[in-house]
């Protein structure tokens, strides 16, 4: 698996590594921030990210299939949103988009997550990693349909 990462920053990617054997499992991660990064790095779209911009669901899903794609994985995690405190082009603090591509599958959730900046992030790799867990493995609870674990926030399958 790989990772793309907008608001979370590498975090994603940092959690896994953090487990011992991580590396049977995690290709690499991109830390695309800014948002031209997105395009130069993960490949996303310029008319993805002019027409819906850098917070879209187009723009989570690209990224998973960026990640994906030029990490050589078989699955792929984009995440892009707002840590706030401050509203972006018009989303609140604790938008998150979550894009989960495999070579069969793609998903997308918008979160609604509750928080400061560090909570929010820590939120969003939550439901990133079981939403991973629950596209490998359908019986395992994913983000889609409930509340991220760990959060009081929701998720909307999109």
């Amino acid at each position: 698996m790989a990772t793309a990462e907008s608001l979370t920053a590498g975090l994603a990617a940092a959690t896994i590594a953090g487990v011992p054997g991580a590396s049977v499992v995690l290709r690499g991660g991109l830390v695309v921030y800014a948002t031209e990064l997105k395009a130069l790095l993960a490949g996303v779209d310029g008319a993805v990210l002019d027409e819906f911009g850098p917070v879209s669901p187009q723009t989570g899903r690209a990224l998973a299939v960026g990640a994906r794609d030029r990490c050589g994985a078989d699955w792929g995690i984009g995440l892009t949103g707002v840590a706030g405190p401050a509203e972006q082009d018009g989303h609140p603090a604790g938008t998150v988009f979550l894009g989960i591509v495999g070579r069969r599958s793609s998903n997308v959730v918008r979160l609604r997550l509750h928080g400061n900046r560090w909570q929010i992030r820590r939120a969003a790799v939550v439901a990133a990693l079981a939403g991973l867990l629950g596209a490998v493995s359908p019986s395992a609870p994913g983000p889609a349909g409930g509340r991220p674990a760990g959060t009081d926030g929701a998720a909307d399958a999109l």
